[in-house]
């Protein structure tokens, strides 16, 4: 069990490090108030999970050390869908409608075709 908490810890920790990083440069290039490092962090992190399961799910027992420091670990570091539910909140509480629909839709929807392809290039490596 130890060794599975330290690989959870230590992909976490890579994830989160580069959730920062993501977030420092997409704020170079975010327009209008647009939330694009968490954006992106969520495609990008939909994106790696779907290549992750897709491959070690080919041998499962094989693999559960690698899916604990890859899916658990770094893609739950890395991903922010609690600072995405938070952005909405905000986006709702300064009446940013429209601002509200682009976010939450274009997320949602970007970040399933994410998992999609990603789940479709990792089964087929």
């Amino acid at each position: 069990m130890l060794k599975q908490i330290l690989l959870v810890g230590l992909g976490g920790g890579i994830g989160s490090i580069f959730r920062f990083l993501t977030s420092v440069f997409a704020t170079k290039y975010a327009v209008n108030g647009f939330p694009l490092g968490t954006f992106m962090a969520n495609v990008l992190g939909c994106f790696i999970l779907g290549i992750c399961v897709g491959v070690f799910g080919k041998n499962p027992t094989e693999n559960e050390n690698l899916k604990l420091l890859f899916v658990t670990g770094f893609c739950g570091g890395y991903t922010t869908f609690s600072t995405f539910a938070s952005e909405n909140i905000q986006l709702l509480q300064q009446q940013n409608y429209t601002l509200l629909v682009i976010y939450t839709v274009s997320s949602l929807l970007v970040g399933f075709l994410a998992v999609a392809i990603g789940l479709t290039l990792g089964k087929s490596w």
